[in-house]
């Protein structure tokens, strides 16, 4: 048991090696073409200079580098259990009686602290730097008023009204929703206030309404109630709990959130009525990455530790980089499918990764009967 301990830790050192020289050296690459593609969306924007430039790139980092971990931990695995293999390393090891399970538990570990790393620390730093590379990139090489622009410009929101009813609810449509400069601005806004039963009390028709600190603030709101006549135009408050950064991050990217802040902000969309689809999919996603790093540990194991003797090395090796691009489509189709509703984000997000520790399980006791 010593020995196998041993090799188990030498092999681990010489996978955590592999895998973050293979981390880099993706991440150096992608983020190199993430700056080629930025200069070219800059050329045409006289205010976004090199270093801005510059500055997005290097700040989109760190979400790059969680995005690749799968595949470094694969790739770097491969190159890892390949060199083991070829130096007849792992070959002398198995044939001394050490199961591939145990010199296989130290670079699982691995992957899956590194996993666990990547979620609970790298991601609150690369939410916030991600969340800032967002705002240069509104403000220098995009064109409108913000995010919510973006998303067609129309704002539906529910939240809580207990100024006619202990239980009442209030509904807000607008039809155009601009932010800027910290400031949230609606036009032609509709409100419905609503009992706890769901039965309509009032609807305010409202030309132009803004955010401001806990109320929304109502010009010239007129006030029609079953039926009544509409009212006399004046301005009215509307008690809210939403705030501009909190209805901005609802448009925003789901990855510019922590993982820590993700289960608070989503409780509050739904108390709200915005859809948590995506971000309940993100933070289920976050939760799977230890599982889903350790799954490509053992897969490219089981792809890499075949006797050079037998030949076919090349073969094992490409069919292993095949798999783990394959089990890359499978989640993005599952993310699609979380996303559109069809399946529920914790199995969407979780699915795929069960299924290629399912796999590579299977190759492992192919390769230890073998």
């Amino acid at each position: 048991m010593p020995i196998a301990a041993t090799l188990s830790l030498y092999i681990g050192r010489v996978f955590l090696f592999a895998v973050l020289m293979m981390l880099a050296a993706l991440s150096a690459l992608v983020v190199l073409f993430d700056f080629i593609e930025l200069l070219s969306r800059s050329a045409t924007k006289a205010e976004a200079s090199f270093a801005i430039v510059s500055a997005i790139a290097g700040l989109r980092l760190p979400w790059i580098a969680m995005q690749i971990l799968p595949f470094a931990v694969l790739l770097g695995g491969i190159l890892a259990f390949w060199r083991l293999t070829r130096s007849s390393e792992l070959i002398v090891a198995r044939a001394a009686g050490v199961s591939a399970w145990q010199f296989l538990a130290a670079p699982v570990l691995c992957a899956i602290l590194l996993g666990a790393a990547a979620t609970a620390i790298v991601s609150p730093i690369s939410a916030v730097m991600r969340q800032q590379a967002e705002a240069l990139d509104d403000a220098y090489l995009r064109t409108g008023g913000g995010t919510m622009t973006l998303n067609g410009g129309q704002l539906w929101l529910r939240q809580s009204d207990t100024e006619l009813d202990p239980k009442g609810v209030a509904i807000l449509h607008a039809g155009s929703v601009l932010s800027r400069a910290g400031r949230l601005t609606a036009q032609d806004v509709s409100i419905f206030r609503l009992d706890g039963q769901d039965r309509l009390l009032e609807r305010i028709e409202v030309p132009r309404a803004s955010l401001q600190g806990g109320d929304w603030v109502l010009e010239d709101a007129r006030i029609v109630r079953p039926g009544g006549l509409p009212g006399v135009p004046a301005t009215r408050q509307l008690a809210t709990t939403l705030t501009v950064e909190r209805v901005q991050d609802s448009f925003a990217s789901p990855d510019t959130l922590s993982v820590w802040a993700l289960p608070g902000f989503i409780h509050l969309l739904d108390r709200s009525g915005f859809s948590s689809i995506r971000h309940r999919l993100h933070f289920q996603s976050l939760l799977a990455l230890p599982l889903l790093a350790g799954t490509m540990s053992l897969l490219s194991a089981g792809f890499s530790m075949r006797q050079t003797r037998r030949g076919g090395v090349a073969r094992m090796i490409g069919s292993g980089v095949a798999a783990g691009f394959s089990l890359f489509v499978v989640s993005k189709v599952a993310e699609e499918f979380g996303q559109s509703g069809a399946l529920p984000p914790g199995l969407a997000a979780w699915a795929p990764a069960v299924a290629g520790l399912l796999l590579a399980v299977a190759l492992l006791l192919h390769l230890e009967d073998s």
